[in-house]
């Protein structure tokens, strides 16, 4: 009998100790997803107006957000589900954006722009119903 509690007795505390090791891991994982990105700032939305050195784009609750254009900002156009590379003359009013940004002297400078074309719902590009008399 007291040797069948030194083996349950050892099995709990191995139990234990794989299961602090897989919280451990956890929250390595998720600290770690958290500070990816460091200080940047995301901007997410539609665009609004572009000039030379900015473009102005609309997030989801509608507010207007510039964002300053520097020579080292990376543009990216998402199709296909790929990721390719592009050039700041691709941007146009109405497109998608994910900005990476950093804040820079009270203004946000964009250091990374994923874009892609906006899908037209099938209601839009469908000829409309014609009324039987």
């Amino acid at each position: 009998m007291r040797r069948e509690n030194v083996r349950l007795q050892f099995q709990r505390e191995t139990f234990m100790k794989f299961r602090l090791s897989i919280l451990a891991l956890l929250l390595a994982l998720f600290t770690g997803a958290a500070f990816a990105h460091g200080n940047e700032v995301h901007v997410k939305g539609t665009i609004e107006k572009i000039s030379a050195d900015s473009i102005r784009v609309k997030t989801a609750d509608g507010k207007s957000v510039e964002v300053k254009l520097a020579a080292s900002t990376v543009y990216l156009v998402r199709s296909n589900n790929e990721d390719k590379p592009a050039k700041a003359a691709d941007l146009a009013v109405g497109y998608l954006v994910v900005i990476h940004a950093t804040s820079k002297e009270n203004a946000l400078e964009a250091s990374e722009i994923k874009f892609s074309v906006p899908i037209r719902s099938k209601a839009a590009t469908s000829a409309p119903a014609k009324l039987k008399p």
